[in-house]
């Protein structure tokens, strides 16, 4: 129903109130008392509400209210629902790459472990292998001078004998033997020079 009917049907009933509230005089003594009763207006009052309640179908209105509420709190409660599934999988996606994320970083960590497990040993034998051979050349040189050395002292052993043989020997020798060595060595000649 349109606001023009609604107030239409107050102005008449409010005319109506206003006609017998002047008019009272004429009205019968009985129906008098009755019109001067206040609770009697709140009731005439009450009436006329409730009339132009189901007149302009409120209670369907009200309904229709109560529904389109109920119908936009369903769907809420859809939207909820819904939002708190996608929740619940991006929850359980995220745990799950977590878990995937801890898993990956022990791996690398147990790979660097043993990445640098591997390259402790392999240094260690380069520096046991460079220290083996830097003691081996130690080693080496230390023989070569001490083959030198002994070289050298023979060869000094060999002057100083020869020195003191020939010192020796120019000492104990006289001409005469002098001469018989060198003769005895000139016979021996041919026979060593074939």
């Amino acid at each position: 129903m349109s606001v023009f009917r609604v107030a239409v049907s107050l102005l008449l009933a409010g005319l109506a109130t206003y006609v017998f509230v002047v008019h009272r005089s004429e009205v019968s003594g009985t129906a008098m008392t009755l019109f001067q009763n206040p609770e009697f207006w709140v009731a005439v009052g009450f009436v006329i509400v409730i009339a132009l309640f189901v007149r302009l179908r409120v209670p369907g209105m009200v309904a229709r209210m109560l529904d389109d509420r109920a119908n936009a709190i369903s769907r809420e409660l859809d939207e909820a629902k819904r939002l708190r599934e996608e929740a619940a999988a991006l929850l359980a996606s995220y745990v799950q790459k977590a878990s995937q994320a801890e898993s990956e970083a022990a791996a690398i960590l147990a790979d660097a472990k043993a990445d640098a497990e591997r390259y402790a040993k392999e240094t260690r034998a380069q520096l046991r292998a460079q220290i083996d051979r830097r003691a081996q050349m130690a080693k080496d040189k230390i023989a070569q001078a001490e083959a030198d050395a002994l070289t050298e002292i023979r060869g000094l052993a060999a002057d100083r004998a020869t020195a003191a043989a020939g010192k020796i020997i120019a000492d104990r020798l006289d001409e005469r033997r002098s001469n018989a060595l060198v003769e005895d060595s000139i016979k021996d000649l041919p026979d060593k020079l074939n």
